[in-house]
């Protein structure tokens, strides 16, 4: 009997009762893009492989009921939410490992090199690390 809200869930757990630990990865990007969003992504998850998706702009993605991050903490924001789309992915083999997920997140960069969220758009956080 699987436990656990539908859209929280892993395709391949929902649909295929198949449960790997990338399972759990899948969920922490469903949480981690709900509190960037302000909103449950379900929707966003659906439509994000697609190239009308890709060319949207992370400021709009973004909870949009608070200011956007300072040039100082957008290059966090966006590292969290390239983390986050990662982890979402349908492929469970692509997503990231949790033990990844805690190493991107613990290690402190060194200085901030984005200096706006106002022309970053989805496919530029999968086209490599900023």
């Amino acid at each position: 009997m699987i436990a656990g809200t539908h859209g929280y869930l892993a395709p391949e757990l929902a649909y295929r009762m198949r449960v790997t630990t990338q399972c759990d990865v899948y969920s922490f990007g469903v949480v981690t893009l709900e509190l960037l969003m302000g909103t449950y992504p379900g929707e966003f998850i659906s439509v994000l492989p697609s190239s009308a998706a890709q060319s949207s702009s992370v400021k709009t993605i973004l909870d949009q009921r608070v200011p956007l991050p300072t040039a100082e903490a957008a290059d966090e924001v966006v590292a969290v939410l390239r983390l986050a789309i990662r982890c979402v992915d349908d492929n469970p083999e692509t997503r990231p490992t949790m033990k990844h997920i805690f190493y991107k997140l613990s290690t402190p960069k060194t200085h901030p090199n984005l200096s706006s969220l106002d022309s970053l758009k989805l496919s530029d956080l999968r086209n490599g690390e900023r």
